[in-house]
């Protein structure tokens, strides 16, 4: 099965509860990185690999998420009228990006459930998943490539990430058999966060697949696992496993630079190294950061930390 693919699924359905209160009456994909909220950039690294119809899972109280890649007349309007032509352009920028689709999750079942609602959109063609917490840096070549290996292999393929092993029971971990690319291993199966001691390896799944379509009948039948959710990490064990009847599952290393925005503390992180890279904050950023950082020593401020 090598048929192009051209449709990317981004469930974002998820309450967003450790971001609590800015997430009660906003999305959490709507938070802003920098200047754009971070569904965004999910949104423009699909559609730079090509794939150009989007569909998002959703739920309630995410009718953000809409109107932010929807036409706004009147904001328009009064750019046009004040010759504003630069927020203009960024204004039409999300309305231009893609052809977007939205369907309600419904129940919140967990991530397999998420992605088996696409399936009267998909139909019977391979698809990309791409989960709005992870950001990847547009410098940095994954899901092309990811896409690339699926096409040639017509297997299912995850993101890899190499994590420190301490970490990796926050994560989907990955057994594996080395390919003669050293960036792209076979997956022989797939623990859904492991206890560190019995995790197969370090390489932590991250939130990119590039699934084939059997991938529905699976999560069909797939039984509610961790969190009494249906796990997609379940799905693709049974893919892993079932080599002639789904084409295997493989993955792509992915050695470059990702940002997590499903964390407060990556969050700020991510901000802070994005506008560092900025060209147009850079410059005055990064000394201010470097001033900054050198006022900071083991002391606490007066008063101590705020809450």
């Amino acid at each position: 099965m090598t048929t192009r693919i051209s449709k990317a699924v981004i469930p974002a359905a998820g309450l967003g509860t450790r971001f609590l209160p800015a997430t009660k009456a906003m999305p959490k994909e709507m938070l802003p990185v920098v200047d754009k909220p971070a569904i965004q950039y999910v949104v423009e690294e699909a559609v730079a690999a090509g794939l150009h119809d989007v569909l998002m899972i959703t739920g309630r109280n995410k009718n953000a998420l809409e109107n932010h890649f929807d036409r706004m007349f009147e904001l328009e309007a009064l750019l046009e009228q004040k010759g504003d032509r630069n927020k203009l352009a960024k204004v039409n920028e999300s309305t231009d990006l893609a052809d977007m689709h939205y369907v309600r999750q419904g129940d919140p079942r967990g991530l397999g459930h998420a992605v088996l609602r696409a399936r009267m959109h998909v139909g019977d063609e391979p698809f990309a998943v791409l989960l709005g917490d992870d950001i990847i840096d547009e410098r940095d070549v994954l899901l092309e490539r990811m896409l690339e290996e699926q096409e040639k292999r017509g297997a299912s393929i995850v993101a890899l990430l190499e994590v420190d092993p301490s970490q990796i029971s926050m994560y989907g971990a990955a057994e594996i058999e080395t390919t003669d690319d050293p960036d792209v291993v076979r997956i022989t199966g797939l623990v859904e966060k492991p206890a560190v001691a019995d995790a197969p390896s370090n390489l932590a799944i991250i939130g990119r697949y590039v699934l084939r379509p059997e991938v529905f009948d699976i999560l069909e039948r797939t039984p509610p696992g961790k969190g009494n959710e249906i796990q997609l990490t379940d799905a693709l064990q049974e893919m892993a496993v079932d080599v002639e009847g789904t084409g295997g599952v493989f993955g792509v290393i992915f050695r470059g630079r990702r940002y997590d925005t499903g964390d407060r503390l990556d969050y700020i992180k991510a901000i802070i190294q994005l506008a560092a890279d900025r060209k147009d904050l850079g410059a005055e950023l990064r000394p201010w950061l470097h001033d900054f950082v050198s006022t900071l020593d083991a002391e606490l401020p007066a008063g101590g930390l705020l809450d």
